[in-house]
């Protein structure tokens, strides 16, 4: 699930714990808070990942009066909001740090997050795209926070750290993996039908779901014993109310604006705001001497090959639902699989294969690839996944239009498996490559080379579907030149990786 297993989907790399955090009481092996933190962040995650398979189908049924021409602003308006979440989340940490601390910014941000989920439920577009810019305003509170959070909770040094965010992260990935199979039932069992499903409830049940979280951590907050309390000079709840009154009268208004200008002008604002920051980071480099500035260079490099992997990683929400909707062949005897499904097969794989591959990283010792060359991988195994797709749809289409289940179901195993190759070293990378002083700067831009990836996604998703909705060519064409765009990318970076590594002066 798009890279969260480490997540991100839209973590911030932990400060440095501090050296002597209160004394908690062991659950598991693990402080006390640990559970209450994984309890709140699975329910966040169930919200975020409930409407992943079903917000493109609703804008089709809903705002296009089911039209397949509707598939291609459906998928650019995914694809925006996905970018935006990202950039979102640059300035949650500021908030957290300089106004309100980090208790306030976690309630604050389900509290935007919940709001804007019951909007989605709303028949009129105007009120959907605004709860969409509601639920951005709110993740850049929440995520980036609540992962930093886990890292207060051990001492410096700590054995347990590791494992303290593993625990964690499956929380992540248990509340993304249930989230679709849940209100999927919802919408087709209880308040729809297969035919008829009434997509609200699962907007619904997904505000609830953040409720429960905004709760969850309310209640449990005490066991915190003082971690994230606003800093001296902070306390006023004044603060609270200035925050929660930016966001509502500036940055609900901004990314709602964001949401309904043109994809492409809106590519061009996050290329133009990765661009500065780029520009800033390789003047300081240049500053700090030769090896800061071949650093840079080569963060920069990885930066451009992270944009293409999640460009086609992310199709996930948009022109997978449709293929799965329409050309795959779901049928099992009198029993259909459900297509929100799909949107489980990443969650399963990751918390099958991760410690299988983190077993194996280790194993190679000094054979493991390098950072650039485990790049190349995660792009060579997303470009697998869609030759998978390109050879199916050339020649597994049977009599009525359909390729077979098993090929989307190893899409997103494979798709996985690069997955794991990539994320869970980009935001370390960042943080080891990055000029001392400015290391937030740096994983911004981490964050923006998301974004832009994203927002390509929903721009390729709708060419793929096209002015007509999505047919066997054009799928074929569009995975097609996904397949190459991948597989050359990583081809690429496994020949300039030797170049790469000397530009990294040592980093592992």
């Amino acid at each position: 699930m798009s890279a969260d297993v480490v997540e991100p989907k839209v973590a911030v790399v932990p400060p440095p714990p501090p050296v002597n955090p209160p004394e908690f009481a062991q659950v598991l092996g693990h402080p006390r808070p640990l559970w209450m933190l994984f309890m709140s962040e699975f329910w966040e995650r169930f919200a975020f990942y409930g409407i992943r398979w079903a917000m493109v189908l609703y804008v089709v049924a809903q705002f296009h009066g089911g039209d397949t021409a509707g598939e291609r602003p459906a998928s650019e308006l995914y694809g925006a909001y996905l970018a935006l979440v990202y950039a979102g989340a640059i300035f949650g940490g500021y908030v957290a740090d300089k106004l309100v601390g980090f208790q306030r910014s976690i309630l604050l941000g389900a509290l935007f997050m919940a709001v804007g989920l019951f909007l989605l439920a709303s028949p009129a577009e105007p009120l959907f795209k605004l709860g969409l810019a509601t639920i951005i305003v709110g993740n850049g509170l929440f995520k980036p926070i609540i992962s930093t959070m886990v890292g207060k909770l051990y001492a410096q040094g700590d054995a347990r750290r590791d494992a303290g965010f593993t625990i964690f992260y499956m929380g992540i990935n248990i509340g993304a993996m249930i989230a679709p199979v849940i209100t999927g039932w919802l919408a087709r069992q209880v308040f729809g039908t297969n035919e008829d499903p009434h997509y609200q409830w699962v907007f619904i049940s997904a505000g609830i779901g953040m409720v429960i979280s905004l709760v969850w951590f309310w209640a449990g907050r005490s066991q915190l014993k003082g971690i994230g309390l606003p800093a001296p000079g902070q306390e006023g709840l004044g603060r609270v109310g200035m925050v929660a009154l930016l966001g509502a009268v500036v940055g609900i208004p901004l990314f709602y604006f964001l949401l309904t200008i043109d994809a492409n002008a809106l590519q061009a604002i996050l290329m133009a705001l990765f661009v500065v920051p780029a520009v800033m980071l390789l003047v300081e480099g240049v500053r700090e001497g030769r090896v800061a500035r071949d650093k840079v260079l080569a963060m920069l490099v990885i930066f451009v090959f992270n944009v293409l992997f999640w460009m086609f990683f992310e199709q996930a929400g948009s022109s997978f639902t449709f293929l799965a909707d329409r050309i795959v062949d779901r049928e099992f005897g009198d029993w259909t699989f459900p297509l929100e499904w799909f949107q489980s097969v990443n969650s399963i794989a990751i918390i099958t294969f991760a410690p299988l591959m983190a077993w194996m990283w280790v194993k190679m010792g000094r054979a493991n690839p390098s950072i650039p060359r485990k790049f190349g991988l995660g792009l060579i195994f997303n470009g697998l996944a869609f030759l998978l797709l390109m050879i199916a749809l050339n020649s597994m289409v049977d009599g009525n239009g359909k390729i077979p289940f098993w090929t989307l179901f190893m899409v997103y195993v494979i798709q996985s498996v690069g997955e794991l190759c990539l994320s869970p070293i980009g935001l370390s990378m960042t943080t080891k490559l990055a000029p001392t002083r400015l290391a937030g700067m740096a994983m911004g831009c981490w964050f923006l080379s998301i974004a832009i990836g994203n927002n390509l996604a929903g721009i390729f998703a709708g060419r793929v579907s096209g002015e007509a909705g999505m047919t066997v060519q054009s799928a074929h064409a569009g995975y097609t030149f996904g397949f190459w765009a991948l597989a050359g990318a990583g081809v690429l970076l496994f020949v300039i990786a030797p170049l790469v590594n000397r530009l990294m002066h040592g980093v592992k």
